[in-house]
């Protein structure tokens, strides 16, 4: 199944799409939240939904994030070699972990906005896996038992702020509308092989980024199990899994976004996204 979430920001409804139509299921379930995805929400919608007791969702509505309010948004840095050589770092032995706020996520049609007194956001393809259930001490053999599905995700890094200010990579990666997500949740049954997708990332329709995820350095089971190790992954959760080379700051000298850049990304059978970079402007 292919899911997702329509409306405007912070009320929106659940829908999934059903033979090239789209659908709300906001009559059995209230989100795709934590709570879904822990009460087998995946199964009961493949048993309960019926095309005839559901209203089509319209074209123009906004599509937000794909999942509701993940307690954590975990990424993977330097997850491709290629990637890991163009930053100037080293191949990690073990798999390096940061954090996204929740609050930075937003719809994969939304703006980005490049933060105030920034002049280094960047883009960064990637594949990112959601949590079914809650996982612990895992093993790499049934780590896959506990994924939901697959979404894109854009891990927009401001590079100075995460590299050039001392401290951890949280606070260069987790300005608002910093993580874009979608527009599918496509569930596990839908992707066959996760280790091979092809995942691209175009500026202004330049092609920057064009990766597979056979290139990872540490794969899915490894990852799950190697974060359960350390904390409880939730229903829900999101993992960003790294992204391919092609970043602006791998370029010599290096690109960054500018008011009114427009980047289009896609991974192979999890559908394409489009965003649009806009200066900040103080709220009143």
């Amino acid at each position: 199944m292919k899911l997702f979430r329509y409306g405007k920001p912070g009320k929106e409804k659940p829908g999934m799409e059903w033979e090239g139509g789209k659908y709300s299921v906001s009559h059995l379930f209230e989100d795709f939240d934590e709570s879904f995805f822990e009460n087998n929400g995946i199964e009961k919608l493949k048993s309960d939904f019926n095309p005839e007791q559901a209203f089509v969702v319209d074209d123009d509505e906004r599509i937000g994030p794909a999942v509701s309010k993940p307690g954590k948004i975990i990424c993977i840095g330097l997850n491709y070699q290629k990637h890991a050589e163009e930053s100037g770092m080293g191949i990690p032995e073990e798999p390096v972990i940061f954090f996204k706020a929740s609050s930075s996520l937003s719809g994969p049609f939304d703006p980005v906005i490049i933060p105030k007194d920034s002049k280094k956001t960047d883009w960064e393809v990637e594949l990112a896996v959601v949590i079914g259930k809650r996982a612990n001490y895992v093993s790499e053999a049934k780590a896959m038992d506990y994924v939901a599905g697959y979404a894109i995700h854009n891990d927009v890094s401001e590079r100075e702020f995460q590299l050039e200010r001392g401290g951890q990579w949280v606070k260069g990666k987790s300005c608002d509308t910093f993580a874009p997500l979608g527009p599918w949740l496509v569930t596990k049954d839908e992707v066959p092989d996760p280790h091979n997708l092809r995942l691209w990332l175009k500026l202004n329709g330049e092609m920057l980024q064009d990766g597979n995820t056979s290139d990872f350095i540490f794969n899915i089971p490894q990852v799950i199990s190697y974060l359960s190790r350390f904390m409880s992954l939730m229903p829900g959760d999101v993992i960003s899994t790294g992204t391919p080379e092609g970043v602006g700051l791998g370029f010599d000298p290096p690109r960054y976004l500018k008011p009114g850049d427009v980047m289009e990304l896609g991974i192979e059978g999890l559908g394409e996204s489009k965003q649009e970079a806009v200066a900040y402007q103080h709220k009143k």
